[in-house]
C-alpha cells in the first residue's frame, strides 16, 4: 500500500514539474518582459514570474477550464502581483538604509534605567538631610545659594552636607560595580 501510494505521489510531483516547465519554456520570456516593464527592476521581475507560476501550480483548473487564453491568465496573475506589492509597499512607512550618520528612531533606555534605580537605592542609604540637598544641587540643577534658600539653611551647611554626601556614596559603592551614573556622582565628589 505504502509503495502504491509512494508512486502515485511521485506521478502527481511529475505531472507538476512537467506543467510548471512547459508554462515556463512557453510564456516565461513573454512574463519576465511584462513585469520587468512594470516593475522596472530584473529581480523584482524574475520574482514576480516565480510568483506566478506557484499560483498557476496552486490553481490548475483554472488553466485548463478553456476559459481564455493561459497567456491572458498568467499576465493579469502577474499585474495582479504587481499591483499587490506597490499597493502594500505605499501602506508601509518608507525603508531607509542604516548607516553611521543615522541615528535609531529610538534609543535602547535599559542602562539608563538600571541606573536610575541604582542611585535611588544609594540615595536611600544616605540621611534625609544629605538627600534633599544632593536632590537640589543635581537633579533640581540649583546653586549652592539657591539651594541653601530653599532648603533654609546657609550656604555653607549646603556644601559642608554636599561634600559628607558625596562622600559616602563614594564609600558605598567603592568596590561595587561602576555606572554611568554612580561614576558622574563620584567625579563630582573627587
Amino acid at each position: 500500500m505504502a509503495a502504491l501510494w509512494s508512486r502515485a505521489r511521485d506521478k502527481q510531483r511529475t505531472s507538476d514539474e512537467v506543467l510548471i516547465r512547459s508554462l515556463y519554456e512557453e510564456h516565461g520570456r513573454a512574463l519576465l518582459a511584462y513585469a520587468q516593464r512594470l516593475t522596472g527592476d530584473h529581480a523584482a521581475a524574475e520574482d514576480v514570474v516565480q510568483e506566478t507560476l506557484i499560483r498557476a501550480w496552486k490553481n490548475q483548473e483554472a488553466l485548463v477550464n478553456g476559459k481564455g487564453s493561459v497567456r491572458g491568465w498568467l499576465l493579469t496573475v502577474a499585474r495582479n502581483i504587481i499591483t499587490d506589492r506597490f499597493r502594500a509597499k505605499a501602506a508601509r512607512p518608507q525603508e531607509v538604509a542604516e548607516s553611521v550618520s543615522t541615528t535609531p528612531v529610538e534609543k535602547d533606555h535599559a542602562e539608563g534605567v538600571v541606573d536610575s534605580m541604582l542611585v535611588m537605592e544609594a540615595l536611600d542609604q544616605l540621611s534625609p538631610d544629605h538627600r534633599d540637598v544632593l536632590n537640589e544641587i543635581y537633579f533640581q540643577g540649583r546653586s549652592v545659594a539657591e539651594a541653601a534658600e530653599t532648603l533654609g539653611i546657609p550656604p555653607g551647611t549646603v556644601k559642608s552636607r554636599s561634600h559628607y554626601a558625596l562622600k559616602q556614596l563614594r564609600d558605598l559603592y567603592r568596590d561595587k560595580p561602576k555606572t554611568a551614573k554612580l561614576v558622574a556622582l563620584k567625579e563630582v565628589a573627587a
